[in-house]
């Protein structure tokens, strides 16, 4: 306010602005950038200078004492000190929330830091899911199958009744209130009268009901009696009782058909055999539905064996990582399984899938057809130009017989100490297929593929298509057709047999008898027959028979031809293929 001389306020304000340098500072905590002059220091005014009294706010450079300049007290001078801008707070003035130049915000390392850890555990939640999607393919794959036999396959007929002749249609006598009336509530008191019962609510709802339904039944019997005669009903009861003929037609059809299959299965036809095997494979895949595993089936009526092709799933099924983990310096990496786990795992799968294919081949030969069973396993992968066989079965169905396919109770355990994989050769799957004589890739993640016992391509098959067992299978076969009783393997490998046998006195092959059969690409020599000789005089035999699917050199049949190698007979390949048309009466393709 102004005063006037005598000290009175005079009625006018005076307003007093904040000093230029307050409001830098408060622009700079803001973290507004200051205006600065080209050639000077900078000033909370946009023209630059000291704030001043005049219009302008220019001040003299030096002002000195007198009227209209500063004044010359301390009091003066230090108002005209805090004129001047200060040139903004050092580092320690700084807040600490903000960083200098060049420096990163914590809080920003700090969310980055977590956004990785979260992502780390997302990826890690993803490789357990597929861990767990691979237990329980091993725990499915591990289930019993049903036997898919011409038993389980048939029909059976029901008829169903006339709608009009269903129980409880009586179209004689006329629905009666007291089949649907409800039974009355008992009396709280047994001096109240019959009318305490009708204040029951529970008893008048049922009551309501009772009466619809009556309603509805005796509508119903009406118009049963009102149609009964004519020609829609009659219609109608000739669609239903065509209907039913044709139903039951059908199931009769199917029966037969049925008979007809299963009549010229026990004559191992291969296209009834075959049809029976492929309904059992299929049916076993119903419990792993999401994992294809196809399996086809060709019959050899020759050897009486049936050769299965079972493809095997992908190689990128099995997770090759256990999770992700986070390194110090902020980087997501990955968590490698070791190889070898990951091959057994693989394995487990692969022996399952085939313990299952054999278990519902032998399951549904209840009439013993076959005499055994070739399984190949094949991978069928883009990368390659052809499938690699990585397990290959040969098995007689004595050995599938005395062999449980799957695991007895819980067809998988968790063990603490090795997790939900236990190691090859503890896995009972795989020991099992091993039982069999199977044999299987060391490394399928290397493609190291294993020789198959058999191919499946051809149904009339040669010499050199048999698996081992199918070898020793046919010539079990020719010899027992030919009077050798008492058949007694000694040795038997992938290239033949040693067998010793009984031959009845009266039959064509008399006496106890030393057989040596082999599959051979060269010519039998004199070496093997002079082995063939000392076996009869250890076996205490009369006789031996080398059999071979090649050829005899001369000097062998001149060998044959002296004295003392006369009790030695020969069987070349043209006479297995003679005796295999003779006793089995199914060709033998030509070839070794």
């Amino acid at each position: 306010m102004q005063y006037s001389a005598d000290g009175q306020s005079d009625g006018t304000a005076t307003v007093q602005f904040p000093r230029p340098g307050f409001l830098a500072s408060v622009f700079r905590d803001l973290g507004a950038e200051e205006d600065r002059e080209p050639d000077g220091p900078a000033t909370g005014r946009p023209g630059g200078g000291t704030a001043g009294g005049g219009p302008s706010g220019d001040v003299p450079s030096d002002p000195g004492p007198g009227p209209g300049g500063a004044g010359d007290g301390p009091a003066d001078r230090a108002a005209a000190d805090r004129d001047q801008v200060s040139p903004g707070p050092g580092p320690a003035e700084q807040g600490a929330g903000h960083p200098g130049p060049g420096e990163a915000d914590p809080d920003e390392a700090v969310a980055a830091h977590a956004r990785a850890a979260a992502l780390t555990h997302h990826r890690t939640l993803a490789v357990q899911a597929e861990h767990d999607r691979l237990t329980d393919l091993l725990r499915r794959a591990a289930l019993p199958v049903s036997a898919m036999d011409f038993e389980s396959q048939l029909r059976h007929y029901h008829p169903r009744p006339y709608p009009a002749d269903a129980p409880g249609t009586d179209d004689r006598q006329e629905p009666r209130w007291e089949d649907f009336a409800p039974a009355e509530p008992p009396a709280a008191d047994p001096d109240s009268g019959p009318s305490r019962r009708l204040l029951d609510s529970g008893y008048q709802r049922e009551l309501a009901q009772a009466r619809l339904t009556h309603q509805r039944a005796l509508r119903e019997w009406r118009t049963r009696r009102a149609e009964a005669g004519s020609p829609a009903a009659d219609e109608s009861r000739r669609a239903h009782e065509a209907a039913e003929e044709a139903r039951a037609r059908a199931v009769r059809e199917y029966n037969e058909s049925l008979e007809e299959c299963r009549r010229a299965y026990r004559l191992a036809e291969p296209a009834a055999v075959e049809s029976l095997l492929e309904r059992a494979l299929a049916a076993a895949e119903t419990a792993t539905q999401d994992l294809p595993a196809p399996c086809r089936a060709v019959f050899r009526p020759l050897t009486r064996t049936a050769v299965l092709d079972l493809d095997l799933p992908p190689l990128g099924l099995v997770p090759s990582l256990t999770g992700y983990r986070l390194a110090p310096d902020g980087d997501i990496l990955p968590v490698p399984r070791p190889p070898a786990d990951r091959a057994t795992d693989y394995l487990r799968l692969v022996a399952r899938l085939a313990l299952r294919a054999l278990q519902a081949a032998d399951a549904v030969d209840t009439d013993e057809i076959l005499a055994g069973v070739v399984l190949n396993g094949w991978l069928r992968d883009p990368a390659m130009t052809e499938p690699l066989c990585l397990v290959s079965v040969d098995a007689d169905r004595d050995a599938l017989a005395r062999t449980r396919l799957l695991p007895p109770g819980t067809p998988y355990e968790e063990r603490d100490d090795e997790g939900v994989y236990a190691d090859a050769e503890q896995d009972e799957a795989l020991v099992r297929l091993r039982q069999l004589g199977a044999a299987v890739t060391p490394n399928p993640y290397a493609w190291a593929g294993i020789q198959p016992a058999a191919q499946a391509g051809a149904t009339v098959p040669a010499a050199s298509d048999l698996s081992a067992n199918e070898f020793a299978q046919l010539v079990r076969d020719l010899l027992t057709r030919g009077g050798i009783a008492q058949w007694s393997v000694r040795l038997r490998g992938p290239a033949g047999l040693v067998a010793t046998g009984e031959g009845a006195p009266g039959s064509s092959l008399p006496g106890r008898w030393v057989v040596w059969a082999s599959r051979d690409t060269v010519p039998i020599g004199t070496e093997q027959i002079e082995t063939l000789a000392e076996a009869v005089g250890e076996e205490s035999a009369e006789r031996g028979l080398r059999l071979t699917t090649g050829s005899f050199t001369d000097e062998v049949l001149d060998l044959t031809a002296e004295a003392s190698h006369r009790h030695l007979h020969l069987i070349d390949g043209d006479g297995v293929r003679e005796l295999a048309g003779t006793h089995l009466g199914l060709p033998l393709a030509t070839g070794c």
